[in-house]
């Protein structure tokens, strides 16, 4: 089952257990994957983001789409394609029927 929830930051918590209330600021360096914290004496330290490189993170709607855009790309035109079956059927159907009420249902139910 896929949960989609927000990614954790445990390079927040791992620098707040180490410095606690002596952090002035943090910012999160999304290309090195570390959190940065700046000390109130001047320094610096960083934490990574993750516990183990390894470490599956749960899903977001983000990385759905990213994995998943060419199974959902391949749903939606499957969709579309059902949908245009129906219509060329129906519409089929009211050409080869002599009733001109199947005909005027047709153009109603287009129409609306």
């Amino acid at each position: 089952m896929i949960t989609l929830q927000r990614r954790q930051m445990v390079g927040h918590d791992i620098l707040l257990a180490r410095h606690g209330n002596h952090i002035s600021t943090m910012r999160v360096d999304r290309s090195a994957g570390r959190v940065v914290a700046f000390l109130d004496d001047g320094s610096t330290d960083s934490a990574p983001n993750l516990i183990a490189p390894g470490l599956r993170m749960p899903d977001t709607f983000r990385s759905v789409l990213r994995e998943d855009w060419k199974f959902l790309t391949g749903v939606s035109a499957l969709g579309v394609a059902l949908s245009g079956l129906i219509l060329a059927a129906s519409t089929a159907l009211a050409g080869l029927s002599s009733d001109p009420a199947m005909a005027q249902l047709l153009v109603t139910y287009s129409g609306s």
